[in-house]
């Protein structure tokens, strides 16, 4: 960072932001910036990994843990869980009592591989292999949203052995559930009042100020805008929104999923740029939920990469964010202006 960006923030009194899709609020601390590091580093990925790990459960012709044999697939590559978290006959009996309460969960989880080549990811990959990774997601998700037996269709993919990741070739996931999760539970509450009280839709309104704003904005296209929210957590946190009004992946047009896979190679390129490393990240796509009519919905894309000042040292959340609120040492204003100098570098 350089000299007057730091000056700037430092500058900037302690404060705190609300989360307009959470109604939570995160604690901005610039002046820690400053403060010596002397924690838990991490080790970098190796980078030097093969088109083809013959020790791998998701490359084409390999075995997987449960014994099955991939197919001698190219380009994606979507199948069941071996190890889900969910299941379709989940059954559970519910106590009587108001302190024990349980529901049954009953759904699917699926792994989507984007591509054969074990060395690739989204931010590498060519531009038409990410379009049809997005393709095969959409397409997967369609078929789950629209089955009748799901409240919600979450994707979404943890990058690098920093976010837990237990298989590094490229994949996501897609977990289909009976009800609707607690985060989107959240998002939908919002969304909700903002539409009831406007008229308007609350993402599109939200980008509207961010557009005139732009000190968060990090690249942007014909149908897409990635930027820093308001509120991050994370500290080079991004939020993906399209320039329409879309309430679901399937939603969107040929033009759009292109115009998505351009921007997320740039957005996920910029992380790696940043620290010059394979960034570890969490992604998810928020659609609206499956049943019923939901005008009030922006589809939307969370990026949520722990580094935080260098390829090595990660955020943490502990201590006082897990136990009153999620706290950032760099302004979201100085994290976009980091990640738009690192773009097509």
């Amino acid at each position: 960072m350089d000299e007057p960006q730091e000056k700037q923030q430092v500058d900037i009194p302690s404060h705190a932001r609300k989360n307009i899709l959470t109604g939570e609020w995160v604690l901005v601390s610039p002046h820690r910036t400053r403060r010596p590091w002397q924690g838990q580093t991490e080790l970098t990925a190796d980078s030097d990994e093969p088109p083809y790990d013959a020790s791998c459960y998701l490359c084409p012709g390999n075995d997987r843990a449960n014994g099955a044999c991939n197919p001698d697939y190219k380009g994606p590559y979507i199948f069941d869980n071996d190890f889900s978290a969910l299941s379709s006959d989940s059954v559970i009996q519910p106590a009587d009592s108001p302190f024990f309460q349980s529901r049954t969960e009953s759904g699917r989880c699926r792994v989507v591989c984007f591509s054969e080549q074990h060395n690739q990811r989204l931010a590498t990959m060519p531009h038409l292999d990410v379009v049809a990774a997005l393709n095969a997601i959409i397409a997967d998700y369609s078929s789950l949203s629209n089955s009748g037996h799901y409240e919600y269709v979450q994707i979404f993919e943890n990058r690098g052995p920093m976010m837990g990741c237990s298989n590094q070739h490229p994949h996501a996931q897609i977990w289909a559930t009976e009800h609707l999760p607690t985060e989107p539970a959240k998002e939908l509450a919002s969304q909700t009042v903002h539409h009831d009280a406007t008229g308007s839709v609350l993402l599109l309104d939200y980008l509207s100020a961010e557009l005139a704003d732009t000190a968060r904005l990090v690249v942007s296209n014909d149908h897409f805008v990635a930027l820093v929210p308001y509120w991050a957590t994370w500290p080079f946190e991004q939020l993906i929104l399209p320039r329409r009004h879309v309430a679901s992946p399937n939603d969107l047009s040929h033009d759009e999923v292109s115009a998505l896979a351009a921007l997320l190679k740039s957005s996920l390129g910029a992380n790696d740029q940043l620290f010059d490393t394979s960034a570890p990240y969490s992604m998810g796509f928020h659609a609206a939920p499956c049943s019923g009519l939901h005008p009030e919905w922006q589809f939307h894309i969370h990026i949520y990469p722990p580094l935080l000042r260098s390829a090595t040292i990660k955020k943490h959340l502990v201590g006082f964010e897990l136990l009153g609120m999620p706290q950032r040492d760099l302004t979201p204003e100085v994290a976009a202006t980091q990640l738009r100098a690192c773009l097509g570098r």
